[in-house]
C-alpha cells in the first residue's frame, strides 16, 4: 500500500477560492520581502550613521557621508556641496564619490551651485528627478563630464540652517530613485547634520587650542632669549597660521602720527618692512583709540586701504578682507597686528571668531610690555654699574694719578739735571693724557649700548683716505664724543673729515696730518697738516661744501695757513641747536 498524502492548504476549495488564496499568499510574501528589505536598509542606515561618526575630522566626515548615501540609495555618483557663508550662499566646497581623479581633472572647476544644484540651494527641500535634462533649470554638463540622468537631492540642516546638500545621480537598479530612497537619504542627512555639527565644534575647539598655544609660544619667546625682532616675527607667523590668513604684519608706533611695519608674514616683499603707515584720519586711529578689532570686509570699507598704504601698489596683495587688532594693554596701544585674506580665502575669514585673535593680540601686547620692562631693568642695571665704575674712576684713579703728577712735578724742581727734568715732565704729560682718556671713558659710560661708536667711524673714515695720503693721519678726541654728538650731525661730521683729508691728499703734499675732535659746548673738528699751505687762488669747491655743512647747523668753517707751514681747517657747530629742515647727508 502506498501512504496517502494529507490534504493541501487549498484542498476542498473551489478553483476560484484557490486562486484568491494564492494571490493573498503571494502578496504576503511580497510584503514580507519588503519588510526584510526595509529592515536591511534600516540596518544599513544605522551602520552608515555609526560609520560617519567614526571620527571628528570634518573632511573625513564629509567623504564618509557621500559614500554612505551612495550605498544606501544604490547611486553610482554622489556629491556633498558645502554652502559658503557669503550673501549669495553658493557652494564653497564640493566633495564627490564615484568620480576618478582623472575625471575630476578633466571636468575642471567644480560647480558653484547653479542650474539643478542651485534649485535645492534656493529652495532647501528634497528633489527627485528621473531625467535631469527635463528640468527647467537644467543647462547641461561641462565637457568631459560623465552622463547622468536620474537625480536625488537632499539638504543637510544643522539647527535649522542649511549646511549643504547631498546630490545623488545614476540609480544603478530600477528605473530611478524611489520614495523609499528619498526617505532613507533624508534620514541620513538628518543624522549627518548632527555629526557635522560635532565635527565643526571639534574644529572650533582645535582652532581655539591653536590660538592658545600660539599665545603661550609668543609669551615664552618674548620672555626668553629670543631677539625682539624674532619674537615679533613669531607673532605675525602664528597669527597668520592660526587664522588661516594670507598675510600678517606687526606695526608699532614709530613717531607721532605714524606706525612702522616691523615684521611681516606671508607673500609680501622685503621692502614692506620699514615702511611707515599713517594713523590720522584712518581706521587705524579707531583701532588704537577704541582698543577693539576693526574689520574691513566690504567694498566701502576696503576702499580705505589706500589711505593706509595696504594696496598692491605698496607691495601688498589684493585683499578681500582685513582685520586690525590693537596691541593694547592697560595703557596706550603700542601698535596693531594686521591680518589679511585674499578674495580666494574669504571662507577662512568668515569662519574666524574675532574674540580669539583679539585675545591673542592682547596676550602678545602684554608679553611685549613685560619684555620691554625686563630690557629696561637690564639697561638700568648696566647704567647703575657704569655709574659706580665712573665714580670709582673719578674719585680714586684720577685723583691718585693727579697726586702722582703733582709729586713728580715737585720732584723735578729738586734736581739740576736737565735730562731728569725732561723725563719727569714727559711722565707728567703721559699722566695728563691718561687722565683725559679716563675722563673720556667716564663720559662714554653713559652712552646707550645700542649707540654707534663715532670714534670708530672716524677711524674708518681716516683709514679710507690713508692710501691716498701715503701715511696714516693721527686721530685725537676729547669729551663725550659718542654720547653728545647728535645723530643728525654725525654724517656731516664724517663727510667733513673725508673732504678735508682728501684736500690734503690732492693739494698739500704733506707728510703728516692730525684729526682732532673736541666736544664741549661746541663740536669742533680740526684737521691740520704740514704741507704747502692753502693758497688764495686754489680750488675751493670742497671748502664751500664744508662751509655749507657748518652753516646748515648754525656753525662756521675756516681754513687758514699755519705759521709753521701747512693748513689748519676748523669746522665748528653748536653741540645743541634747532635742526634746520633740509639736513641731508650729501656725502
Amino acid at each position: 500500500m502506498t501512504e496517502q498524502q494529507g490534504p493541501g492548504p487549498s484542498a476542498g476549495l473551489s478553483p476560484l477560492a484557490r486562486a484568491r488564496l494564492d494571490d493573498l499568499l503571494q502578496e504576503l510574501l511580497g510584503r514580507v520581502g519588503d519588510v526584510l528589505d526595509t529592515q536591511d536598509r534600516l540596518r544599513g542606515l544605522l551602520d552608515a550613521v555609526v560609520g560617519i561618526a567614526a571620527d571628528l575630522d570634518l573632511a573625513s566626515v564629509l567623504g564618509r557621508i557621500v559614500r554612505a548615501a551612495c550605498q544606501l540609495a544604490d547611486a553610482r555618483y554622489g556629491a556633498l556641496g558645502v554652502l559658503g557663508s557669503g550673501p549669495d550662499r553658493r557652494l564653497r566646497e564640493f566633495v564627490t564619490h564615484g568620480l576618478t581623479a582623472e575625471q575630476r581633472v578633466a571636468i575642471g572647476d567644480l560647480p558653484r551651485g547653479h542650474g539643478i544644484l542651485g534649485v535645492i540651494i534656493d529652495s532647501p527641500e528634497p528633489l527627485r528627478l528621473n531625467t535631469l535634462g527635463e528640468h527647467a533649470r537644467s543647462f547641461g554638463f561641462p565637457a568631459n563630464h560623465p552622463p547622468m540622468s536620474t537625480f536625488l537631492g537632499v539638504p543637510i540642516r544643522i539647527r535649522g540652517t542649511v549646511f549643504g546638500n547631498l546630490y545623488l545621480t545614476e540609480k544603478q537598479s530600477g528605473d530611478g530613485f524611489t520614495a523609499d530612497d528619498e526617505e532613507i537619504v533624508v534620514a541620513l542627512a538628518a543624522a549627518a547634520g548632527v555629526v557635522i555639527e560635532n565635527a565643526r565644534l571639534y574644529e572650533e575647539a582645535a582652532r581655539r587650542q591653536r590660538w592658545l598655544e600660539a599665545a603661550a609660544e609668543i609669551t615664552a619667546a618674548l620672555l626668553g632669549e629670543v631677539h625682539r625682532d624674532g619674537a615679533l616675527k613669531l607673532v605675525a607667523d602664528r597669527a597668520r597660521e592660526a587664522a588661516g590668513a594670507d598675510v600678517a604684519a606687526v606695526l608699532l608706533r614709530h613717531d607721532r602720527g605714524w606706525l612702522r611695519v616691523e615684521v611681516t608674514s606671508g607673500p609680501l616683499p622685503a621692502e614692506v618692512v620699514g615702511t611707515k603707515v599713517p594713523i590720522a584720519q584712518t581706521v587705524i586711529d579707531a583701532a588704537l583709540s577704541e582698543g577693539g578689532p576693526v574689520v574691513l570686509d566690504d567694498e566701502s570699507s576696503l576702499a580705505q586701504l589706500g589711505d593706509m598704504m595696504f594696496t598692491p601698489d605698496d607691495g601688498w596683495p589684493q585683499l578681500g578682507s582685513l582685520v586690525l587688532l590693537p596691541l593694547r594693554t592697560a595703557g596706550t596701544a603700542a601698535g596693531v597686528l594686521v591680518v589679511g585674506w585674499t578674495p580666494a580665502h574669504q571662507d577662512a575669514f568668515r569662519d574666524i571668531d574675532l574674540r580669539l585673535p583679539g585675545s591673542f593680540a592682547e596676550q602678545a601686547a602684554l608679553a611685549l610690555q613685560i619684555a620691554q620692562a625686563q630690557a629696561d631693568r637690564g639697561r638700568l642695571a648696566v647704567f647703575e654699574d657704569r655709574d659706580r665704575i665712573g665714580r670709582d674712576l673719578h674719585d680714586l684713579v684720577i685723583q691718585r694719578l693727579f697726586a702722582v703728577g703733582l709729586t713728580l712735578e715737585s720732584a723735578a724742581r729738586l734736581t739740576d739735571r736737565p735730562e731728569v727734568e725732561t723725563r719727569v715732565s714727559g711722565a707728567v704729560d703721559d699722566i695728563d693724557a691718561t687722565i683725559k682718556d679716563i675722563r673720556r671713558t667716564i663720559f662714554e659710560l653713559s652712552t646707550l649700548p645700542t649707540s654707534r661708536d663715532l670714534r670708530g667711524e672716524l677711524g674708518e673714515a681716516v683709514a679710507v683716505v690713508a692710501p691716498a695720503l701715503g701715511f696714516s693721519p693721527r686721530l685725537h678726541t676729547d669729551g663725550p664724543v659718542d654720547s653728545a654728538v647728535r645723530a643728525e650731525l654725525r654724517p656731516h661730521l664724517l663727510a667733513v673729515v673725508r673732504e678735508a683729508l682728501s684736500n690734503v691728499a690732492r693739494h698739500a703734499r704733506a707728510s703728516t696730518a692730525d684729526v682732532h675732535l673736541a666736544v664741549g659746548d661746541d663740536v669742533v673738528l680740526t684737521v691740520t697738516d704740514n704741507g704747502v699751505g692753502i693758497t688764495e687762488d686754489g680750488h675751493r669747491s670742497g671748502l664751500a661744501n664744508m662751509t655749507e655743512r657748518a652753516e646748515r647747523f648754525g656753525g662756521s668753517f675756516t681754513a687758514t695757513r699755519r705759521p709753521d707751514g701747512g693748513t689748519a681747517a676748523v669746522w665748528r657747530v653748536p653741540r645743541r641747536g634747532a635742526d634746520l629742515p633740509d639736513q641731508r647727508d650729501g656725502s
